[in-house]
């Protein structure tokens, strides 16, 4: 499936491209697509050299932590979840607990935590796949909860709405933590119909049931603070989070007789080889979406969507933001680019601009969490898991439109 779709995105960006210069007149059509693979290629190195750093470092700590048998301890706490969600998975198994890391991590907000033990929690789950080249039934559910964003505090969202001069920066919180949820949702009940996961099951029910409430009651006591205090209360919780980590790994490994430096260069160690192989995968996924960009395919879609709507006669507001809808799936930095530009056209408290934002909340980057994530060990067969992750897009981008007419009119 990989090798079509990445076909695909080539040829449909030389189409686009020969309709532009043949009919539309534009003979530097072919200029913008090689630049494009050039830049895209630029990108793909500025990317691995920043994840080198990130690799390094928290590989380095999770070696002190698994020689302390800490990542097996926390792999116990959704042990009784994840051995009915993933039955493939050994109980105990030190998947389970770094899966656990992966996600306390990105429902913080800590992205740079979030990917390198992402990472390693999919190395560690190729370890139990029979086929090197196939993705297996827990790879899937893995990689496609992590393309579905569930983030508790976008600051990363509050602080460009306040460079923008938002008069609440904080405005979006609530309709971007809704979307979040249900693209998480749609993603896990996808994954579910295609693996036949019994989702119905008492124990699943439990641990769902509890996070919702445990969901409910944060937007209950976060709806209620400042901008300011959400803010700082975002930021500290989650500097102090993963300091706390960090000590912990560090300390516990001390009294349990690991000796820390030696485990940190060797888990040191392991992270530059990781990141390395990252590179082709990363540069093939990026330069084909960068010459889908440059041929105008995603312009032209967007024009398409505006004549269909205006058609219907439905409100055409929410085709504004689209742009960055469009391009989250494919480039993190491009549907950032997005969100900017199109708070600046139209006023970042603007309905587009607060839809673009939470637009910018509700989904992962599909393309790129798939590249680095199955790229790191090797997959190629991908099966049922793009569609999957797709379908968690569209319904946090489906989500998003509903809940920003709601909140915002």
């Amino acid at each position: 499936m990989l090798n079509g779709i990445w076909l695909s995105f080539f040829i449909a960006a030389f189409a686009a491209s020969l309709w532009q210069w043949l009919v539309g007149g534009d003979s530097e059509v072919f200029a913008r697509l090689v630049q494009s693979l050039f830049d895209m290629a630029k990108v793909s190195v500025d990317i691995i050299l920043v994840l080198l750093g990130t690799m390094t470092l928290w590989l380095g700590f999770l070696s002190i932590a698994e020689k302390a048998g800490l990542i097996r301890l926390l792999g116990r706490v959704l042990d009784p979840l994840f051995s009915r969600l993933m039955p493939e998975v050994p109980r105990g198994h030190p998947a389970m607990g770094l899966i656990s890391m992966n996600f306390a991590a990105n429902i913080l907000g800590l992205d740079n935590a979030a990917t390198p033990i992402g990472i390693k929690a999919m190395h560690s789950l190729q370890s139990l796949n029979p086929s090197s080249e196939t993705a297996s039934n827990a790879q899937i559910l893995f990689l496609v909860l992590n393309t579905s964003s569930l983030t508790l505090l976008p600051v990363t969202i509050f602080m460009y709405r306040a460079q923008q001069g938002a008069a609440d920066p904080t405005l979006v919180f609530l309709p971007i933590l809704l979307a979040t949820s249900a693209s998480s949702l749609a993603g896990l009940l996808a994954v579910a119909v295609m693996q036949r996961l019994k989702l119905w099951h008492p124990v699943v029910l439990a641990y769902l049931v509890a996070a919702a409430l445990a969901l409910g009651l944060l937007i209950t006591t976060l709806a209620g603070m400042s901008a300011q205090a959400l803010a700082a209360a975002s930021t500290l919780v989650g500097n102090l989070t993963l300091f706390s980590i960090v000590m912990m790994f560090l300390v516990v490994g001390a009294l349990r007789g690991v000796k820390v430096y030696d485990a940190f260069i060797e888990g040191a160690k392991e992270g530059l080889s990781f990141t390395i192989t990252l590179l082709p995968y990363l540069i093939a996924m990026l330069v084909a979406v960068g010459v889908l960009r440059a041929s105008g395919v995603l312009d032209a879609g967007l024009g398409g969507i505006r004549w269909l709507v205006e058609g219907i006669g439905w409100d055409t507001r929410f085709v504004d933001a689209l742009p960055t809808a469009f391009v989250k799936p494919l480039s993190g930095s491009g549907s950032r680019a997005m969100m900017i530009e199109t708070m600046n056209t139209f006023g970042v408290d603007s309905f587009p601009g607060l839809l673009a934002a939470t637009f910018q909340g509700s989904t992962e980057t599909t393309f790129y969490v798939l590249a680095v994530y199955f790229g790191a060990v090797g997959i190629t067969r991908i099966r049922h898991g793009l569609g999957c992750a797709l379908v968690a897009d569209a319904a946090g981008i489906t989500t998003a439109i509903v809940v920003c007419y709601w909140f915002f009119g």
